[in-house]
């Protein structure tokens, strides 16, 4: 039997009373790398921010356990403090509070959380500095408030420096492609490979092929309409590229109107 790190089961959820999940089955086991693809509108983020923790969000079936926890029942702190890493697609600038300080909080808080004693100040800066080569991060950016002045590019490689000291899980990447150049993506994509183990797992939620050349997929899901309706190996990403998610709008809606008859 696979072994589950994330099993999600007939999860339901929306947004002010309108329905955006609609039944998300999902497993992804240690050492695995899922990509969720799909058109706008399909519920991607939305299952991203429900994972996380979201408050605009509201569950109202199913569940999500990470590593045999129900994540639905804990607070977006503990849910990150269990393991569980969600790098945003527009990262938030918050001035005034170095990344230094930042990650020590960060950092210390889920270590106070599993029970284990805080990293002193030297620790810490040995620590940042292992991690802050995975992502080639420059100490001047590492040195300033998180974020701000950063460029898109900048804004997601810290993401992944964040990703890789905090050693989540399960991290979820969604769109990190976005708004990258080749060279971002290639050392973005490259941090995230640096930090795959045999016990983490990754999500990648993207609506391109691209990313997928740097971070190779063990499995791909096709979301639509609020439920996976499609799941395959990295040749369902090179389908979807060449014909686009209309063949599946048309294969998934033909289904529903016989089905309904």
């Amino acid at each position: 039997m696979k072994e589950k790190l994330l099993e999600v089961v007939n999860l339901h959820a929306g947004i002010e009373g309108k329905e955006i999940l609609k039944g998300i089955n999902l497993t992804v086991g240690p050492g695995e790398v899922h990509a969720i693809m799909g058109p706008n509108g399909s519920g991607k983020s939305t299952l991203s921010e429900v994972l996380a923790g979201n408050p605009a969000f509201s569950v109202t079936e199913g569940s999500a356990r990470l590593a045999g926890v129900e994540l639905l029942d804990l607070s977006p702190e503990d849910r990150s403090h269990e393991g569980l890493f969600l790098s945003f697609q527009y990262p938030v600038e918050i001035p005034g509070v170095s990344m230094v300080n930042f990650m020590r909080a960060a950092v210390n808080a889920k270590r106070k959380y599993l029970g284990e004693e805080p990293l002193g100040a030297s620790d810490f800066l040995k620590l940042m500095r292992q991690k802050r080569a995975v992502v080639e991060l420059d100490n001047k950016l590492a040195s300033r408030s998180v974020n701000e002045g950063f460029s898109g590019g900048e804004k997601k490689r810290n993401e992944i420096f964040q990703m890789a000291m905090l050693e989540p899980r399960l991290s979820i990447l969604d769109e990190t492609d976005s708004g990258l150049d080749i060279d971002a993506l290639r050392i973005v994509a490259g941090g995230v490979n640096k930090l795959r183990t045999d016990r983490n797992a990754t999500i990648v939620i993207t609506h391109y092929q691209r990313l997928l050349d740097y971070i190779k997929p063990d499995f791909v899901h096709v979301l639509y309409k609020g439920r996976i309706v499609r799941t395959g190996g990295p040749e369902l990403a090179l389908e979807l590229e060449e014909k686009g998610y209309d063949w599946i709008k048309e294969e998934i809606d033909n289904n529903a109107g016989e089905a309904a008859k």
